[in-house]
């Protein structure tokens, strides 16, 4: 299958998140045979912060977002493709980009809304009758999302979509696996994540008040945008952590911290992307509490849940090494057994066989 796909960007991890998760996906669904065209606009800086090369897996177009005749032109490039993927938050002209990619539908061309962030696009949807996306979630002939659960379905369902399945984050076992610590990420503790409206106060809580509560502990953030942000004087401020030192910043510390945005937690049923990767590293992962946690990890066992920052911080202060490499391998375990790419590649195709077998029913 020949697929399009218009998303941030498969190269460059600068200011965006679902990079490692496009990586997965895109190399997995290569593996199985198919064909990935993958369409980036040159925007935020992200050609500048590369993180790496054109992959082999993958064709990559770059192109110019400086107006809509040149986006349109790079829609139209893309007639003729068996599957058409619209990414949600390729930042620059997606409004222009979810009704141009549905000009490209027809017999032998899917057209899909792939949604990494559900809760916020549900959200603004809800808020906002005007909002232009209303209208054309029933004219996709799918929604994908990597996250969200039976909520994330009923709700697009409510807003007419024909179907919605979750595709979730998962790992990538060629890229993100163990690793020998490295000296600059020592630590009891370390999070790793970008600053967010809807993420920050949930960073104060369960990070910062669980440093202050530990000032002998020490511990690390890594993201962009926490610079001018006061910190207690035992964390480290990493800055960004580009994606080849990710192994070795989950297998460095004693432990490593997952947090949930607000609207993902909300919603429930969305491990971030981080979770996966860290258990790839057979981390010690402690993660705050969401609904369908469950169904990914065993709490206790393969992941540590903590309610707030008082208990992250009991839960660092009592953790030692023979623990936390225990809940570490555990996690690895269950991880490459159940939650790899590989095996989201061959949901995506059960899927999307069954979605190409409805629509030729009924042509």
């Amino acid at each position: 299958m020949n697929i399009a796909f218009f998303a941030s960007s498969l190269v460059s991890a600068y200011w965006n998140g679902a990079a490692t998760y496009y990586r997965g996906i895109v190399r997995a669904l290569h593996e199985r045979g198919h064909r990935v065209t993958f369409y980036e606009p040159d925007a935020y800086d992200r050609q500048k912060h590369r993180d790496i090369p054109d992959p082999p897996w993958a064709e990559v177009v770059v192109y110019s977002a400086q107006d809509e005749a040149e986006v349109l032109r790079t829609v139209e490039s893309a007639r003729g493709a068996d599957l058409v993927v619209k990414a949600s938050g390729v930042g620059v002209y997606d409004e222009l980009l979810e009704r141009a990619v549905l000009d490209l539908q027809g017999p032998s061309t899917l057209v899909v809304f792939w949604d990494v962030d559900a809760p916020a696009t549900l959200d603004r949807m809800q808020s906002d009758a005007r909002d232009p996306f209303r209208a054309l979630v029933p004219r996709y002939d799918l929604v994908l999302t990597y996250g969200g659960g039976e909520p994330v379905r009923r709700a697009y369902r409510g807003f007419g979509a024909r179907e919605c399945v979750p595709i979730y984050n998962a790992l990538d076992p060629s890229t993100h696996h163990p690793v020998p610590p490295q000296s600059s990420f020592e630590g009891d503790l370390g999070f790793l994540g970008n600053r967010l409206p809807d993420r920050e106060a949930r960073v104060e809580e369960f990070f910062l008040r669980a440093a202050t509560r530990l000032p002998q502990r020490r511990f690390l953030i890594g993201g962009s945008g926490w610079g001018d942000k006061p910190m207690p004087p035992n964390v480290q401020n990493l800055g960004h952590v580009y994606t080849a030192d990710h192994n070795a910043f989950n297998c460095t510390p004693l432990a490593v911290l997952n947090i949930s945005r607000e609207s993902m937690a909300r919603y429930g049923f969305s491990p971030a992307t981080r979770v996966f990767e860290a258990a790839g590293a057979a981390a010690c992962l402690i993660t705050d509490a969401w609904e369908g946690l469950e169904t990914f990890f065993e709490p206790g066992a393969e992941m540590l849940v903590a309610h707030d920052g008082a208990e992250v911080a009991a839960i660092v202060d009592a953790l030692d090494a023979s623990r936390a490499s225990a809940v570490g391998q555990a996690a690895y375990k269950r991880v490459l057994a159940e939650h790899t790419y590989a095996h989201r590649a061959a949901l995506f195709d059960e899927v999307l066989q069954g979605r190409a077998t409805e629509v030729e029913t009924l042509a």
